[in-house]
């Protein structure tokens, strides 16, 4: 089993940017589409978006496209969420996950369909 670790949380104004990552225990990792979600308060998990085993292909949500941007390095055990123009509804925990397979439609990507899952990390974006 894989286990996962996100980092790169924190306080952050409107307009600006943060990145987080998610490095992964095991020798399986390379195997995985990488995934990640969020939660807001008093809301439920949603999906931001995803990355291929290989890193050649991903998937967002509408309400982040063109300001999020996923990637991994295999060689690092390691994916990564870049988040620019921040908005105070990006507040959030931010969790990483992993699935063995791929979705080719944003709303097929359940929580419930993953393999396994981080602990989160929040970010918190200030107006």
């Amino acid at each position: 089993q894989v286990q996962l670790v996100e980092s790169g949380g924190g306080l952050v104004q409107a307009g600006g940017s943060l990145k987080l990552s998610c490095v992964a225990s095991g020798r399986t990792f390379s195997r995985y589409s990488m995934a990640w979600f969020r939660q807001a308060p008093a809301s439920e998990r949603e999906f931001v978006g995803a990355v291929t085993y290989d890193g050649t292909n991903t998937i967002y949500v509408d309400s982040v496209k063109g300001r999020f941007t996923i990637s991994r390095d295999n060689a690092k055990n390691t994916v990564y969420l870049q988040m620019n123009s921040l908005k105070p509804e990006d507040t959030a925990v931010y969790y990483c996950a992993g699935v063995s397979r791929w979705y080719i439609d944003s709303l097929q990507w359940q929580d419930d369909g993953m393999n396994f899952w981080g602990k989160g990390t929040l970010v918190t974006v200030s107006s």
